[in-house]
């Protein structure tokens, strides 16, 4: 075998270590003698010449970061743990690369940072029921905070608030006073509407008379269609009136 044959034999050796297949969602970062470059390279078949390159491969799928629960005490003094999931992907390899050590380290400390500092920042009852308010402040701190990684995050969702258990008890003996609170003002609301009327049919039965006679009338038939067997004595009202009138 002679000396050229070997050349071409390492030659060709050489080349096919140098051959990298990245998938459609992964980049390569390449550095060339320490300097990145100015582009990543992929999908597909792409060439890395070792020792001059080193190649760093960057996933741009979209991860999900699960935020572990933190011990937060809110605006007014309540201690909550709240854990959250947060969604982002690498819009940019080599920012996500040279920027930042590690970016999902990164990205997973920055979310827990930010829960506890936006909780902080609130009160129980807007984190009962402003979820979708507290999320998207979440999604839009954290974006800005990543974005200088060439990191996007494109969604952060509070997925639980775990309360002590005398709090929850405090909660539902406030949820049942509030509930009779407002029971008692429908009720008095109610009886208020119903004097109201009450006062407007006495005054017009007092302008017109007869209507209060109508009424005795239709009062007598309801009785007598509900129970047969009663006996009524109608008596005309203007006899109490005549006697009304001889007292005086």
């Amino acid at each position: 075998m002679g000396p050229v044959l070997i050349i071409a034999i390492i030659v060709v050796l050489y080349f096919l270590t140098c051959i990298r297949i990245l998938s459609e969602y992964e980049r390569a970062v390449v550095f060339r003698l320490g300097r990145v470059l100015s582009s990543s390279k992929g999908p597909g078949l792409i060439f890395v010449f070792w020792p001059v390159d080193r190649a760093v491969t960057v996933s741009l799928r979209v991860v999900t970061l699960d935020v572990p629960p933190q011990d937060i005490i809110t605006k007014d003094n309540i201690s909550a743990k709240v854990n959250a999931v947060a969604y982002f992907r690498v819009m940019d390899p080599i920012k996500a690369t040279v920027e930042v050590q590690n970016y999902q380290y990164a990205t997973s400390q920055m979310a827990q940072t930010t829960l506890r500092s936006v909780i902080g920042e609130m009160e129980l009852d807007d984190l009962l029921s402003q979820r979708e308010k507290i999320n998207s402040k979440l999604q839009t701190i954290l974006d800005k905070q990543t974005d200088p990684w060439g990191i996007k995050v494109s969604n952060v969702e509070v997925k639980h608030v775990d309360l002590t258990e005398e709090l929850k008890r405090a909660m539902a003996r406030q949820a049942e006073a509030e509930r009779e609170r407002r029971a008692k003002i429908i009720a008095a609301e109610g009886e208020f509407q119903a004097a109201e009327k009450i006062c407007a049919a006495a005054k017009m039965m007092e302008n017109t008379p007869m209507a209060l006679q109508l009424r005795y009338l239709q009062t007598l038939v309801e009785i007598g269609s509900e129970n047969n067997t009663t006996t009524l004595f109608p008596i005309p009202i203007d006899i109490f009136k005549a006697l009304q009138s001889k007292n005086k």
